[in-house]
């Protein structure tokens, strides 16, 4: 149940009545939002459909705020409504009766697994089918921490996205081409030297870590000697293919200690395959070329100094400038070789063959200068019909009280994701990660992440749903017999909370499906992480009251209904709880040890 989304509805009937009379011309909806006011002390809701359509209700209604009037007067007889006044220039806010909020309460507890769900379409553009492409991290060694950061914000969406009806599919592009896998398999096969007998010291520019020993051993085990025998042409694509397979292994078992898996891992090399005839980056350019958008032709030298690989040549172009892009872009090197955003190019025409709506990257904030042109593409690779929304991820500062980490036992230079997992556990990572918004950077603190205090987010929320999860117990403690199933809590007598705090906590409820559906539509998965210590904060609030006035705790032994329409109320916390946590990949204990 969305009262935002029914209000939304009634209010959109009023304008329609008044179309009806003649008053007004027919007006699109869309247009105007439901939303909680700033100031909560205004209302439990608040519309601008006056001040949007102010011209268009001319001459009918001489100002903004005549129509809100207007509004508000047919908005006063509607069922739950019970104050309906105009602020300003025409900002209308709607205070609630009671009722409207137990219907909320009960809807949450007749079906706690889609309360919140946002109906397939809802979204808006969101709706059809959707590819998430997170991480993606080069293979050539064990993820960091940066890394982790746009994992779990590209999984979390991902969530998001499929619990607001979008088909969501999770991709990592592996860059298993080019010349850091050549780099790869060069220390890789010092590791296979190595574990020949052989000592060996690493040459500059290789990879140092200790995470290559075991692909070495099992380079030694797999071939014995026979590779030293061959020439760095020979070996080297033996030892890529295994090095970037044991990379991949070690990846996805770092993954899978955050809980995140993919459905598809799409390989780079592919695009550059031409054993069966063209490539997939040959036969995107001349697709592209055929549309009339690739041309030959000389690029202005770029503002400023120059850098040392600029070339003044003819060179194989792609008018990204038809789509907004500030220069148009080359598809060749001068080898004749494509470019990276060439294979790009390819790799986002394979997605949009594949039948997705909306492209969503989820790139590190280094990437940044590459949004446009890659805007650019999708538009002309689509007919401007597909979304792509690039989700830029800023770099995470690890920290131990207030000190820089920077060291690692295994990576030797940083630290590796998975031993910050091991150490402060996925739930502290995942929604640590998630509450600041991505583009913003985040200091990650291993001692603070771990603390029992307020201050600490994840704690504070996860101790919400264990304190309420208790008050449930302490219920069936003072009444043994009391049904506490979700199906006869709906029937309880939600009209005797009546206590300014438990209403405040049901508001904060009913805020759930509008929190969702406006997390989904922009991409942002931050909102929901701040929802919920939000609500956190406000049962904790209340909560305390009761230490201070007994006739406010949650169970009252003397007062059977009473209990049993908070125990609805705790319930159906922790169906909010539960589910946002859900979304964010992060556990809800019943308890806290």
């Amino acid at each position: 149940m969305n009262i935002f989304d029914i209000f939304h509805a009634r209010i959109a009937s009023i304008l329609d009545r008044l179309q009806a009379d003649g008053r007004l011309p027919t007006l699109d909806h869309a247009r105007f939002v439901v939303e909680p006011p700033k100031d909560a002390a205004l209302g439990d809701l608040a519309c601008n459909a006056a001040m949007v359509f102010a011209k268009e209700a001319k001459p009918s209604f001489a100002n903004p705020r005549e129509l809100a009037v207007a509004i508000c007067y047919a908005l006063a007889e509607s069922e739950g409504v019970a104050t309906a006044e105009v602020a300003g220039p025409g900002f209308i806010n709607i205070r609630l009766k009671p009722e409207i909020f137990s219907q909320v309460l009960r809807a949450a507890l007749s079906d706690p697994e889609n309360f919140g769900r946002v109906e397939k379409g809802r979204a808006g553009a969101l709706q059809g089918k959707v590819n998430v492409e997170y991480v993606s991290a080069n293979p050539t060694g064990p993820m960091h921490v940066g890394h982790g950061r746009g994992a779990v914000f590209g999984d979390a969406l991902a969530n998001l996205l499929a619990f607001s009806g979008c088909e969501v599919t999770r991709e990592y592009y592996i860059n298993d081409a080019g010349a850091q896998v050549d780099v790869l398999a060069r220390s890789a096969f010092m590791r296979y030297r190595e574990a020949l007998g052989e000592t060996i010291t690493i040459p500059e520019g290789l990879y140092p870590g200790d995470y290559l020993v075991p692909v070495g051993q099992a380079l030694a085990k797999a071939h014995g000697k026979a590779l030293l025998d061959k020439s760095e042409r020979e070996w080297l694509p033996i030892v890529k293919n295994a090095a970037i397979d044991a990379m991949m292994d070690m990846i996805r078992d770092d993954l899978a200690a955050l809980n995140i898996r993919h459905e598809v891992f799409f390989s780079e090399r592919t695009l550059h395959d031409s054993s069966n005839g063209p490539s997939k980056i040959d036969a995107a350019i001349e697709w592209l070329r055929e549309k009339g958008l690739v041309y030959e032709g000389r690029l202005p030298p770029p503002k400023g100094q120059l850098p040392d690989d600029w070339e003044d040549r003819e060179q194989t172009l792609f008018r990204s400038t038809d789509f907004g892009d500030d220069v148009d872009r080359a598809l060749k090197k001068s080898d004749g070789s494509p470019t990276y955003f060439a294979a790009d190019i390819a790799y986002h025409k394979d997605k949009i063959d594949r039948g997705f709506d909306t492209l969503v990257d989820v790139w590190g904030a280094d990437h940044g200068g590459y949004v446009k042109r890659m805007g650019a593409a999708v538009a002309a690779l689509s007919d401007r019909k597909a979304t792509l929304d690039v989700k830029l991820c800023q770099l995470v500062k690890l920290m131990r009280n207030g000190e820089p980490v920077k060291m690692s036992k295994r990576a030797g230079d940083f630290v590796t994701l998975r031993e910050v997992v091991d150490e402060v556990g996925l739930d502290a990572v995942r929604f640590m990660m998630l509450y600041r918004k991505n583009d913003a950077p985040l200091d990650f603190d291993l001692a603070k992440v771990i603390e029992q205090s307020k201050d600490n987010a994840v704690f504070y929320v996860q101790y919400a749903h264990a304190r309420a999860k208790s008050a449930v117990r302490q219920a069936l403690a003072a009444f043994p017999d009391l049904d506490v199933s979700l199906s006869a809590l709906a029937g309880a007598k939600l009209e005797l909370l009546t206590d300014e705090g438990e209403l405040q906590l049901a508001r904060v409820i009913a805020q759930y499906p509008r929190a969702i559906e406006a997390a989904a539509a922009a991409h942002e998965p931050h909102r929901v992480a701040f929802y919920l210590y939000e609500i956190a904060s406000v049962f904790h609030a209340h909560w305390n009251r009761g230490k201070d006035q007994p006739q406010l705790r949650f169970v009252n032994a003397k007062e059977r209904d009473l209990t049993s329409a908070r125990v609805a109320l705790v319930l159906s916390l922790t169906i909010v709880l539960g589910s946002g946590l859900r979304l964010l990949g992060v556990s809800a204990p019943d308890e806290m040890r």
